[in-house]
């Protein structure tokens, strides 16, 4: 085998974040800037791809994706008893930010095809109390935000994108992102473009941009300060430290310089398991991600979904004992502790929950090639078909 080095098999992480040659280079100027607190000028060039990219959006640089959905929570005007649709499925941050408000999430079942909220489960979720919709772009695969929009329209609510997942994938030709009134960007090591960690607040409803400056700014008025609006800025609103560094900026700048490139190459390595485990699928032994013809991903996971829960768990024992490091995903929100005092579930969730029990992610990181693929799918073929 080629992955053979003496007698020792190299071990395959889940993740290895990957760097495009700049990030040093340009923290050094950051260094010699003499400045590294927020909105320096390699924020204020963050945020300029990250409009270019998401056109007509404007983008403001968070310290996190998590901060970016607490700032939608704010803008969205969240106040105790407050209800906010969105999957169970999903990671804490996204309830999170809207529970930290006050505001209790309504927990809808995914679609069995994307995993991704089912759009025909969220009009009758709708009560006089809810607020906002907030769909998740899992795998970086878009939700069916025509029907999301629509419902959201129709009763007068917010559409948050969680769009931690999703930098460059499209939904009917559009950026994910831009299909909302505000969307949350992730640069976790994790992501397709990072910084460590960091995210992005986009705000696509213009109405919402000004207080977003001062809820990012503390409360306080002191973009317009910068910008000479104002003589002096002061506290005017709630907010919080949701900036981040320029160091994080700096590194994230080169990384979204070469953001096409990413993508593609994280395409191209989606492209070799797919192709790999398309006989397993055919003969029914595992499911592979289903990709609508109007989405465009973008390569951010590769995951398979096992035949059951036990299935699943002598895949991921067996794959780590060869040195493969495959994880499963979300535990249901709905169902975990904290989900069950601070949420609830609107119908059964069948599809999240057998999401959860059936799903593995497979390593999946820039600089794997081709030969580590098809290793890891003979591991997977060898269990499946002994």
């Amino acid at each position: 085998m080629e992955r053979l080095r003496g007698d020792r098999m190299r071990e395959i992480p889940f993740n290895q974040p990957h760097t495009v040659g700049r990030e040093l280079d340009y923290i050094r100027q950051a260094i010699e800037n003499h400045h590294l607190s927020g909105d320096g000028p390699f924020t204020r060039r963050c945020q300029d791809s990250l409009e270019s990219l998401f056109v007509p959006s404007r983008a403001l640089l968070t310290h996190s994706c998590t901060a970016a959905l607490e700032m939608a929570a704010i803008l969205a005007g969240i106040a105790p008893g407050d209800e906010v649709i969105m999957p169970s499925f999903t990671f804490v941050s996204t309830a999170n930010a809207f529970v930290l408000r006050g505001g209790v999430p309504v927990f809808v079942d995914v679609r069995p095809d994307t995993l991704n909220l089912d759009e025909s489960l969220v009009e009758d979720a709708v009560t006089d109390r809810t607020r906002a919709i907030v769909p998740v772009h899992y795998a970086g695969v878009a939700c069916e935000m025509t029907s999301l929009t629509a419902i959201a329209r129709r009763h007068g609510l917010l559409l948050v994108e969680d769009a931690a997942q999703g930098i460059l994938s499209t939904y009917h030709g559009h950026a994910v992102g831009t299909l909302g009134d505000l969307a949350a960007l992730s640069f976790h090591e994790t992501k397709n473009v990072i910084s460590g960690e960091g995210g992005a607040l986009l705000v696509n409803d213009r109405r919402l941009l000004a207080r977003a400056e001062v809820v990012r700014e503390k409360g306080t008025n002191r973009a317009e300060f910068f910008r000479g609006q104002i003589d002096k800025y002061s506290w005017v609103d709630v907010g919080s430290s949701y900036l981040p560094s320029e160091v994080t900026a700096a590194f994230l700048l080169a990384q979204l310089e070469q953001a096409e490139r990413l993508t593609q190459e994280r395409l191209r390595i989606w492209t070799w398991y797919d192709r790999a485990f398309e006989n397993l699928a055919d003969k029914g032994l595992v499911r592979r991600p289903i990709v609508p013809p109007h989405c465009r991903h973008n390569g951010h996971m590769y995951y398979l979904l096992a035949t059951n829960l036990a299935a699943r768990t002598l895949l991921i024992e067996t794959l780590k004992a060869r040195g493969f490091h495959a994880l499963f995903h979300y535990v249901p929100l709905h169902s975990s502790p904290a989900g069950r005092v601070y949420g609830r579930p609107h119908g059964t969730l069948d599809h999240t929950q057998d999401a959860s029990d059936r799903l593995f992610r497979l390593p999946f990181w820039i600089g794997m090639d081709e030969s580590d693929v098809a290793c890891i799918a003979d591991v997977v073929a060898e269990v499946l078909t002994r």
